[in-house]
């Protein structure tokens, strides 16, 4: 049982019209009292709808979140205005969001490691421990995982949401929300940096500086990289970038390909040892496969085009290792002591905040790029108060 109680759907200009539909449900969590589980779905592309959902009935090895933090991954966006990300096909209505984190509200019979009031970060892949993958310890490959937002499966964007504990990491006491949300985007850094082997001295160069790249610098200087060049079309990402610890930036806007290759060069007074590609694009993928250095690593972090037309003859030539990253496997204890250590800046990447009702804002500016954003949080907790500075 279902009741949707509003629906917005996005234009292709992203004009949101409120339709408000029926009185809201509410449903009784233990003596929690009545609630509802306001969650953000997608029935398909530019169709984001909030629907009242009944709350998740916790198994004997789960615990029921009530979610607080919910940040917007660059797939949320992709899945909303493109329906898919390469084989992953959205064919029925699906709750977004993959990165979060919240307090635990109610416990499984099974579950020891986690009591009720417990602030947790969810690593929201749990696989099946079965597999060949599995038990190899590449859980995040695993066939048969349940990942987060990731078609058929629904997201942590809604106010309640269970999950099993042993997926689900305490945070540090000092840290706060937001900062648990920013978990699982450092979490893909750091699985990038040690496909890379970064190391003391590593001369890196980082193609594309959004959320993911701008968490690959941060983890790249805390685990010893020395020349660190950073390469973006946006002047504001790049301006934090060199903020967070960057010894070089490029505008990469109106430069030849070939211009930009040397241009790193200049700046780092050699080829880069380890590149990452986060940003998905063509242009970039090339780049970095011109770039690094022979016997190199090129790690490929951003999700792009299936088919691209790219130098590999000169690649091949270079004997440069290029590394697929695909989410990560056992680095949220890593993330979590890189956050609270305060060796990542983690909260300084979010630019900005929004209620759960105000989740087709969130998208808009997420999806268009107006306002300069690089990191949104949405706050599914009806509790949550926006403070003045929420998006300056």
């Amino acid at each position: 049982m279902m009741t949707q109680i509003h629906l917005f759907k996005i234009q292709s200009a992203f004009k949101v019209s409120w339709r408000p539909q029926h009185i809201l449900k509410r449903f009784h969590c233990g003596d929690k009292g009545e609630i509802d589980n306001l969650s953000a779905v997608i029935h398909g592309i530019n169709d984001l709808r909030l629907e009242n959902r009944p709350i998740p009935v916790t198994k004997p090895n789960q615990v029921l979140v009530q979610m607080e933090s919910v940040g917007i991954c660059g797939s949320d966006v992709q899945f909303l205005v493109k329906g898919r990300i390469g084989p992953f096909i959205i064919k029925k209505p699906m709750v977004i969001g993959h990165e979060g984190c919240g307090t635990v509200v109610k416990t499984g019979k099974q579950v020891e490691n986690l009591k009720i009031g417990d602030r947790v970060a969810i690593e929201p892949g749990v696989p099946c421990r079965k597999c060949q993958n599995c038990r190899e310890g590449r859980y995040h490959l695993c066939p048969q995982i349940y990942f987060c937002a990731t078609p058929p499966d629904d997201g942590l964007l809604q106010r309640f949401y269970a999950h099993d504990a042993d997926f689900c990491f305490k945070l540090a006491d000092n840290m706060d929300f937001d900062e648990g949300a920013a978990v699982e985007p450092l979490a893909c850094a750091c699985r990038a940096c040690r496909r890379g082997k970064v190391k003391i001295g590593s001369n890196i160069m980082i193609l594309g500086c959004g959320p993911v790249g701008l968490m690959t610098l941060m983890a790249s200087k805390a685990m010893g990289a020395d020349g660190v060049v950073v390469l973006d079309n946006k002047l504001h990402r790049l301006e934090k970038s060199k903020e967070l610890g960057a010894d070089h930036i490029i505008d990469i806007s109106g430069m030849e390909e070939n211009e930009i290759v040397e241009k790193v060069f200049q700046l780092l007074n050699c080829k880069p040892s380890i590149s990452f590609e986060c940003s998905g694009a063509e242009l970039s993928v090339r780049i970095g496969m011109m770039a690094t250095r022979t016997g190199g690593k090129f790690i490929i972090v951003g999700c792009g085009a299936d088919q691209m037309r790219l130098p590999f003859m000169p690649a091949a030539l270079s004997e440069i290792d290029m590394l697929g990253v695909f989410r990560y496997v056992n680095e949220y204890p890593t993330a979590i002591g890189l956050i609270s250590s305060k060796k990542v800046k983690a909260k300084t990447i979010i630019t900005h905040h929004f209620s759960m009702e105000e989740s087709a804002s969130a998208f808009d500016i997420a999806r268009t790029g107006k306002c300069n954003p690089i990191k949104i949080i949405i706050h599914p907790n009806s509790k949550w108060k926006a403070s003045v500075s929420s998006n300056t």
